[in-house]
């Protein structure tokens, strides 16, 4: 486990070349993380390595990203918040752990699961970035665990065609995704994003909003059903919020995701699994749920219903 130091500028040329996806000789070459092989050695035609970084040409379109030009700047983090990366690839620890260095965090580094949990229960982080496919324990028992002991924020590092497991990722907590290979800028934005609806101010003039048996407390972040504690991720509490207060409204999935993820893009499975883990969570029975509907072709509607309709 490794801290980096504040106002740190890495200057190592394996960085520079990760962080910018410059070979030496190149340049112009758009910042990409997580293509290349995990050795170091050059990628050869055909490969599919797991991890690392790719030098791109200006012609490969970066996966799951919005031009930088186009993305509103971010707020920037709160004071001194604390990021826990845990990678066991050294090459993307230390460019994502840099950017984020820059972007004003505290950064602490976890290469495997164990040192990731002993980090956490000795100082709980703000927020952990998380790599899906660690050595041994890997990042989805890490990720369990992690929301077993406190609602930290979890954002996880997945490959490319692992939608199975970024989906099983959403389910057991995660708050966000990002897909290998990817711009360490809009890893920061999905920081940033994460961290300012974590903390949002608490104004004690915020109502409680209470609908169907459930009882939402905004300013306390905490939600009951028929009087039970519901245990919600930061994603599920937000989601959660947004349909009381538009009760009866069909929300399209686009509107969710822009409302309360504050994307403009992403894919949309995020929402139909968070969905799909409140239903879990706040419906008698799940498979036929009576207060989030389904509205085919449009999106959900929270709404109690009068007759049961399984849902598909």
């Amino acid at each position: 486990m490794q801290r980096e130091g504040e106002g740190t500028q890495p200057a190592s040329e394996s960085e520079r070349r990760v962080g910018e996806g410059v070979q030496p000789g190149q340049s112009g070459a758009a910042p990409q993380v997580g293509a290349a092989p995990r050795s170091g050695v050059a990628p050869q035609s055909g490969a599919a390595p797991r991890s690392g970084v790719a030098p791109q040409s200006k012609a490969a379109p970066q996966v799951g990203v919005a031009p930088q030009a186009e993305t509103a700047p971010p707020s920037g983090p709160a004071p001194q918040a604390r990021v826990l990366v845990v990678d066991d690839d050294p090459t993307v620890a230390e460019v994502v752990a840099g950017y984020l260095d820059r972007a004003g965090y505290r950064v602490e580094r976890a290469a495997d699961g164990p040192s990731a949990l002993r980090a956490a229960q000795e100082r709980l982080p703000d927020l952990v970035v998380l790599d899906l496919m660690l050595p041994g324990m890997d990042g989805l028992e890490v990720c369990r665990r992690l929301r077993e002991r406190a609602p930290v924020p979890v954002i996880m590092l997945t490959a490319r065609g692992d939608e199975d497991d970024r989906i099983l990722g959403l389910e057991i907590g995660a708050d966000d995704y990002v897909t290998k290979p990817f711009s360490p800028r809009e890893l920061v934005l999905r920081v940033d994003s994460v961290l300012r609806r974590a903390r949002l101010p608490r104004r004690s003039e915020s109502p409680l909003i209470s609908y169907a048996g459930i009882a939402l407390d905004p300013s306390g972040r905490r939600a009951t059903k028929d009087g039970r504690e519901l245990a919600l991720t930061l994603r599920e509490f937000d989601l959660l919020a947004y349909l009381l207060r538009h009760p009866g409204e069909a929300c399209s999935r686009e509107r969710l995701m822009h409302e309360v993820w504050g994307w403009e893009f992403g894919d949309l499975s995020t929402v139909t699994v968070h969905v799909r883990r409140l239903r879990g969570k706040i419906e008698e029975d799940p498979a036929r749920p009576r207060l989030i509907q389904t509205v085919w072709g449009v999106g959900y509607r929270f709404e109690e219903a009068k007759e049961v309709v399984p849902d598909a």
